[in-house]
């Protein structure tokens, strides 16, 4: 269905919606350009209805579920206007030092976002799970998964027992293998991914700890796992994988890295050292 169709189609269902449908209907007209950046559970946590019925309003307008609805208000929302998919309103006219101002500009405001956002008890009770555990897995997919790898790379400086995990199929079998003694630090912006609540589902009968870094504290991952840390960085369905989302994630990660360093100082700053070393001969 055409971008442009979904406020229409909206306006000519509404008196055939029910009236849980309608609560629907009438935020998202009056909050159109706000509820691009909602997750499946604020649109209905807003509306005061169930997720059910927020998914069952999307099919009734004729999409296949909330993201592809998600995206047509994305593309509705712009109005007459193109439709924009850069992060930081980039226009066309703009000059190269207007173009790296606004970047620059959007990419300090994700990481603001993200630290005024921080639960210290959060952090906290994360740096517990990663120095108790004996392995840590890092998962995520698609470009949660370079997020994934950065800090297995990172906590490995430190840590010996941290272990990027990639495809869905390897994911699942390692998290066959987990114990209550393991965790597993999982990366998902939208905290909604079917092969996030694959890994959840395994994780849980395992009886392993579990630790989620996204966007939507409230989403159906969000509720099933032990620690969630919330990032910044506001993205509509159109700017996906930006790099101010990644930018939110990754300072978050360099806090949790660094509180779980705190906990032991000496201890990690004899480990770095000795990887500083080995990594030394690797230069020329």
């Amino acid at each position: 269905m055409p971008y442009g169709d979904v406020f229409t189609r909206i306006n000519r269902e509404y008196y055939q919606l029910t009236g849980a449908e309608r609560k629907i209907a009438d935020h998202i007209m009056l909050q159109r350009q706000d509820c691009q950046y909602m997750s499946i559970s604020e649109l209905a946590e807003v509306a005061n209805v169930a997720e059910a019925t927020v998914s069952r309003f999307c099919r009734r307008l004729g999409y296949k579920g909330y993201s592809a609805f998600k995206l047509a208000v994305a593309g509705a929302a712009a109005g007459a206007k193109p439709v924009n998919p850069l992060y930081g309103e980039i226009a066309a006219e703009d000059d190269f030092s207007e173009m790296c101002r606004k970047l620059c500009a959007a990419d300090v405001e994700a990481i603001t976002q993200t630290m005024n956002m921080l639960d210290a008890a959060g952090v906290s009770a994360a740096a517990d799970l990663l120095v108790a555990a004996e392995r840590v897995l890092c998962m995520g997919m698609g470009g949660s998964m370079v997020l994934a790898r950065e800090a297995a790379h990172l906590f490995s400086t430190a840590l010996p027992n941290f272990y990027a995990v990639e495809d869905s199929h390897f994911q699942a079998i390692r998290c066959a293998m987990l114990t209550p003694r393991d965790v597993v630090l999982y990366y998902s912006y939208s905290g909604a991914s079917r092969d996030l609540m694959d890994v959840v589902k395994i994780v849980q009968e395992r009886g392993a700890r579990m630790i989620l870094i996204t966007h939507y504290p409230k989403s159906p991952g969000a509720a099933c796992v032990d620690v969630v840390l919330e990032c910044g960085a506001r993205e509509s369905p159109l700017q996906t994988g930006s790099i101010a989302a990644r930018i939110s994630q990754l300072y978050l990660t360099d806090v949790l890295f660094n509180e779980v360093c705190r906990r032991d100082m000496d201890a990690c700053r004899e480990r770095r050292r000795r990887v500083a070393d080995a990594l030394a001969d690797k230069h020329l």
